[in-house]
């Protein structure tokens, strides 16, 4: 198949997998919450196990992809997925359920790096800027459908329908693995497309300050998914009308992939970065802690782009820094898989804070802090440096 053709089934691949993932990976917060009566704690808790799992299967997806090759472990992992969903439609509660959500986790965190890999291969960094924003745009917009799509579901005669669905998207994604290359073609370091080691050595620290703050937008990204069933029901808000409130961040984050896609000028610089790592933070507070719906949507449009920014950021940096490797996509998701465990563990952390007298939303936001603040401090580390070139922190991850 021509590179056109197998690359036009990856982002068809993404979008059917974004939409499968989505259903289980955020809507299950509001399946828990509304048909098995899960407190907030034991949402964080079901999230962190989500997080930890999620890490482990980023960690070993290179190392796998280069035993199996690209394909065969896109065929193990959605094999792997298909069963677990069709287990949880079946069994929709109790320890089955964890388990089998822990488990979907690993082979998430396994399935993302190696589809990331296709995104950008074989193609110079001006390509692979393109082919970055229509990888984002393709994912990210089945997001806001599938949140939305699953409130009616979870209101329904048959909420495990859910998961269902999810195993049926899987199925799609199977239907599509026939045409991809069965190895990720990769540009040769000597082409003279490829950045010269200066301007990499920018990317580099450019990198290194996408990654600190999405890690920071993740954590909290993941730390407001389990606490917004409990947001609109303070704002007396059905479930079927607040998952579609609840994919307004996630809407707002699709036209800032688009938009970063069109606009190719802000690459390379650092006023982006900045915005977003002293941004976040403050969506984050309106989205937890708005008195109105018109607060918190304000908050999740707000934190909805500054997440795609980095979101963006860090893979384009990656991706060119290490000629579309599957381990530039292991370690941009096993950053994700990190900052779904610790958004979570600091959501229980903050519930033991609040038994102390405290209100609930002082105590995550004490949780948070010391986070957020490592976060925008190596974030902003790297960005004072790029100028000077130097790498840090996390650039030997890149």
């Amino acid at each position: 198949m021509a590179g056109a053709g197998w690359r036009r089934r990856v982002l068809w691949l993404s979008f059917i997998e974004s939409f499968g993932t989505i259903l289980i990976e955020r809507a299950i917060y509001f399946f828990s919450h509304e048909r098995l009566g899960y407190s907030e704690a034991q949402n964080l808790g079901l999230a962190l196990l989500f997080g930890v799992t999620y890490t482990l299967g980023a960690a070993v997806s290179h190392g796998v992809a280069r035993r199996l090759a690209e394909r065969r472990t896109l065929v193990v992992a959605l094999l792997a997925l298909l069963g677990l969903h069709a287990l949880m439609a079946l069994a929709p509660a109790g320890s089955v359920l964890a388990l089998a959500f822990a488990s979907v986790g690993f082979f998430e965190g396994a399935k993302w790096p190696v589809i990331e890999s296709y995104v950008g291969a074989g193609l110079s960094p001006e390509q692979q800027l393109g082919a970055v924003g229509r990888f984002n745009v393709s994912w990210a917009l089945a997001v806001p459908v599938a949140i939305a799509a699953s409130g009616p579901l979870i209101a329904s005669g048959w909420p495990a329908s859910l998961f269902a669905l999810a195993a049926l998207a899987n199925v799609g994604a199977l239907l599509l693995l026939p045409g991809l290359p069965a190895a990720v073609p990769h540009l040769e370091a000597s082409h003279p497309s490829r950045q010269d080691e200066s301007k990499l050595e920018r990317y580099r620290s450019l990198l290194v300050s996408s990654r600190w703050t999405m890690l920071s937008g993740y954590a909290l990204m993941f730390l407001i998914a389990p606490l917004l069933p409990v947001v609109f029901q303070r704002l007396g808000r059905p479930v079927a009308e607040a998952t579609f409130w609840a994919s307004c961040m996630d809407a707002v984050r699709v036209a800032t992939f688009a938009a970063l896609a069109l606009l190719p000028g802000w690459h390379g610089r650092t006023g982006p970065l900045w915005l977003a790592a002293l941004g976040l933070p403050l969506g984050f507070l309106a989205v937890i802690a708005g008195p109105s719906l018109g607060v918190v949507l304000a908050g999740e449009v707000a934190f909805g782009v500054l997440a795609g920014v980095t979101y963006y950021a860090a893979l384009y940096y990656a991706i060119v820094v290490k000629n579309a490797a599957v381990d530039a996509g292991g370690a941009h998701e096993g950053l994700i898989g990190m900052g779904l465990a610790i958004g979570p563990g600091v959501g229980l952390l903050g519930d033991i804070l609040a038994r102390d007298g405290n209100n609930p939303l002082v105590g995550i936001s004490l949780a948070a802090a010391p986070l957020v603040l490592a976060c925008w401090f190596g974030a902003c580390r790297a960005l004072v440096r790029v100028r000077a070139g130097v790498d840090v922190g996390l650039s030997r991850r890149a």
